[in-house]
């Protein structure tokens, strides 16, 4: 039998992100930008642009570097940067004599940010290669980010407090999505911010979520916050269900900090398989359930103490979800915010913007939460005083098995 012979030579497409991925281990981070932009001019391109989403999730800020084009920043809302970054595609803007193309920069499915480049014209061709080498950057940068404060630098718009610094430190990608499920999370006052936080994890079928609430401000709180997230992950990683997360939880504030402090939690595991819910609440404000737009109900929980006060064993309220339902978790400085003539912000009236926002089209979760939490703030006033965490999931369904198998 004849063997079939395979084409194994190196095309033009796999030298030019070859060079990147064969020097990408030994590349210092200084040095990713010089060669991105030798990349570029290597099909056409110029003035190549890094930007990178500030902490606020207002600006798309240039990565200043060697041969690369610094301008000024581009707001995520209303900017060609922007529509790419928030609906992870390619944008292109036609130009007097040249087009500008804005690349989303994706770790995965986590928005790095945007990636510029300004080509005399493009085709299919070069809309490919442009994407890979996109998707490669992105790679690059998230891994150089474990070990340079550069990127950190350039996203900073204002001071960031010490707290802050650790809960920033301590969350998973702001965003996840996959064919089955797609969750975002917004964390208020970015800069200010001490003991609010959320975590998650996919395990098979299961995914795991949890957001938290340490009381106080300041270092106490962050501290807590700190120990209640790395008492989940670990209890994540070693147990199974939720009552026995909260009791680990639970355990490891009481015995480091004493029966007058407390975290409020809400942990959830939705299997995306079947859309099953199971809801621990922990003094939270309960979920909000949003179908086709529109908040249908509260999710519902029995009475759980919060983290810290010794409670008995939770009991677990399930819900079962359907496709395109998406659950919207927040922590009280949402709705405690006093507005104008001094009355808190209220249920009523956020659930009031979560529906009006349902009568727009929706640009998927990550824009959609982020211009919620945009719309919130400014029905606020423009005040954040206490900490104040969102985080929406959305349950599609389905399957992902035919993304591993090649064509």
């Amino acid at each position: 039998m004849d063997e079939e012979i395979v084409d194994r030579s190196e095309g033009f497409g796999e030298r030019l992100l070859g060079v990147l991925l064969d020097r990408a281990r030994l590349l210092p981070p200084q040095l990713v930008a010089p060669l991105v932009a030798e990349e570029v001019a290597r099909i056409g391109g110029r003035d190549v642009s890094i930007l990178l989403q500030d902490y606020a999730q207002e600006l798309l800020v240039p990565l200043p570097g060697r041969n690369l084009h610094v301008s000024q920043p581009e707001p995520v809302f209303g900017s060609p940067a922007g529509r790419a970054f928030l609906r992870a595609q390619a944008v292109e803007v036609p130009q007097a004599r040249d087009v500008r193309i804005y690349l989303p920069l994706l770790d995965g499915s986590d928005q790095v940010g945007v990636m510029a480049v300004t080509m005399d014209a493009l085709d299919n061709d070069d809309r490919r290669l442009l994407g890979r080498l996109a998707g490669l950057v992105a790679d690059i940068l998230a891994t150089k980010n474990a070990y340079t404060d550069q990127s950190f630098h350039a996203r900073r718009r204002e001071p960031m407090s010490v707290s802050a610094e650790i809960q920033w430190s301590l969350l998973p990608p702001l965003t996840m999505s996959v064919p089955q499920v797609e969750v975002a999370g917004i964390l208020e006052p970015a800069y200010r911010v001490a003991g609010d936080s959320f975590d998650y994890a996919l395990n098979d079928n299961i995914l795991h979520m949890a957001v938290i609430d340490a009381m106080g401000h300041g270092l106490d709180a962050a501290a807590m916050a700190t120990i209640a997230i790395g008492a989940y992950r670990h209890a994540r990683r070693v147990f199974i269900s939720l009552p026995e997360k909260y009791t680990f939880m639970d355990d490891a504030i009481s015995q480091q900090f004493g029966p007058d402090h407390f975290v409020t939690a809400q942990l959830m595991h939705i299997n995306i398989t079947t859309g099953e819910l199971e809801l621990v609440n922990a003094g939270h404000p309960a979920p909000l359930l949003i179908r086709d737009g529109r908040v249908v109900r509260q999710l519902e929980s029995a009475t759980t103490l919060p983290v810290g006060f010794g409670g008995e064993q939770p009991r677990v309220r399930q819900h079962m979800l359907r496709q395109g339902d998406r659950v919207l978790c927040y922590t009280d400085g949402i709705i405690e915010e006093h507005v104008a003539g001094g009355k808190p912000f209220g249920e009523e009236r956020l659930i009031g913007c979560v529906n009006r926002q349902g009568d727009e089209p929706s640009d998927g979760v990550r824009a959609d939460l982020r211009r919620l939490s945009h719309t919130l703030k400014k029905e606020r006033g423009g005040r954040t005083s206490d900490d104040a965490t969102l985080f929406m999931v959305e349950w599609r369904g389905g399957a992902a098995d035919h993304l591993a198998v090649l064509d």
